[in-house]
């Protein structure tokens, strides 16, 4: 499970590295325009998840904290955990990405909001609708 923890990174790394670093390269529009770059993430997540679907479906359907604890505190469910992580915030600043590009936001600002979205989920997607707000209403 550490081998899969590891590589799973590199399913997303490089998205998100060219969204950071290389927002007005066309291939990274090109790229990010299109829905395939998060299905490795979620065929991962799949492939993890569909073995233990039916045993975790009574902890998520009536979660407990307990319950959840449990499975996290697992390296396999950890994993699951992370790989969940990676497509759900891949898929989150693919969407912020193609926003900011469509309103044509500066790369200045939206690159470090973008770092938030990865490291910290949705405190990046709140931070990103907060400048949003404020940009669309400093140019409207």
């Amino acid at each position: 499970m550490e081998t899969i923890f590891q590589l799973s990174n590199l399913l997303v790394m490089p998205f998100w590295l060219l969204m950071v670093f290389l927002p007005h390269w066309q291939w990274t529009r090109r790229m990010m325009g299109s829905l395939w770059v998060i299905v490795p993430a979620a065929l991962l997540y799949a492939v993890l998840v569909m073995p233990s679907a039916p045993t975790l479906l009574g902890d998520l359907a009536n979660p407990t904290l307990g319950s959840i604890a449990a499975l996290l505190g697992t390296p396999d469910g950890a994993t699951l955990g992370w790989v969940h992580f990676l497509a759900f915030d891949l898929f989150v600043g693919r969407w912020a990405y193609l926003d900011s590009r469509e309103h044509g936001f500066t790369a200045w600002i939206i690159s470090p909001v973008l770092l938030v979205v990865l490291m910290f989920g949705p405190l990046g997607l709140l931070l990103y609708l907060a400048v949003r707000a404020l940009l669309l209403r400093r140019t409207a």
